[in-house]
């Protein structure tokens, strides 16, 4: 993965290097997940409907050097983008310091691994459903507001 800086999680996005950035993530999964646009509105309503390439048992991306060529509207986050995309979860790590907030308590690597994440409510590991066998979204509405 390259050399990561010690504690580097505390400085500001875009002095990390690409390894820290890929690092940063706490691999919850839930940027993919499928949401919903009230069009009255503009809320967006999540679902725990899964993006194809997600394994759900895991909550990582089965292909993610190539997501892209398999499902074209993947978002590749970036420094620059983290701020204008409102529907990332409070919890996620890219969003908190684009605020210049901690990582919160459970973050993977704050705690060598992903079990207080899992404890904590925040993964879909095991939560999810793949968009290949879903049926119609609105069936899988959730309010995922932990963390």
């Amino acid at each position: 993965m390259g050399d990561l800086r010690e504690r580097f999680w505390e400085l500001p996005l875009g002095a990390l290097s690409r390894a820290e950035w890929e690092a940063l993530c706490d691999g919850c999964g839930r940027c993919c997940l499928h949401k919903l646009e009230d069009e009255e509105t503009g809320e967006v309503i999540e679902t725990n409907v899964a993006c194809r390439l997600l394994d759900t048992a895991t909550a990582r991306c089965s292909d993610y050097r190539h997501r892209k060529a398999f499902v074209p509207d993947c978002l590749r986050l970036t420094p620059q983008l983290v701020s204008k995309v409102a529907w990332l979860p409070d919890s996620c790590a890219y969003t908190r310091r684009a605020q210049d907030r901690p990582l919160p308590d459970w973050h993977p690597l704050l705690t060598g691994g992903t079990e207080a994440m899992d404890r904590a409510g925040i993964s879909v590991k095991g939560r999810a459903i793949s968009e290949d066998a879903a049926g119609p979204l609105e069936h899988h509405l959730v309010d995922w507001k932990r963390g």
